[in-house]
């Protein structure tokens, strides 16, 4: 089964802890690392935005991909968040089958 890392930016801390518990209680994702915030620099709508946001790193598996994406969106302020996943190609096995047992359905 192939395991995803899955990068999604919110707009605060309060946000991030909410996500990550909620992803992780719902056997939706194994592990959800929240990175400090950044500065982001983005068009949108025709003009140049920035935004502090925080970065979160999201283990999850191909199988609940769909689940997790949904999840998100509901879970997410913005019109269109960034939500984009990397699948992981090698990785320690016992990691990647911790990841895999972690998550429900997988």
């Amino acid at each position: 089964m192939k395991v995803l890392i899955v990068v999604c930016n919110v707009p605060g801390e309060a946000l991030a802890q909410q996500m990550a518990a909620v992803l992780v209680g719902e056997g939706l994702a194994a592990c959800v690392n929240i990175l400090p915030a950044c500065q982001s620099v983005y068009r949108w709508e025709g003009r140049i935005e920035t935004a502090s946001e925080v970065p979160l790193l999201i283990k999850t598996t191909a199988s609940q991909y769909e689940g997790l994406q949904a999840r998100i969106q509901a879970l997410h302020p913005y019109d269109v968040p960034e939500i984009v996943a990397v699948a992981a190609e090698c990785g320690l096995p016992a990691y990647l089958g911790w990841v895999q047992a972690s998550v429900l359905g997988a």
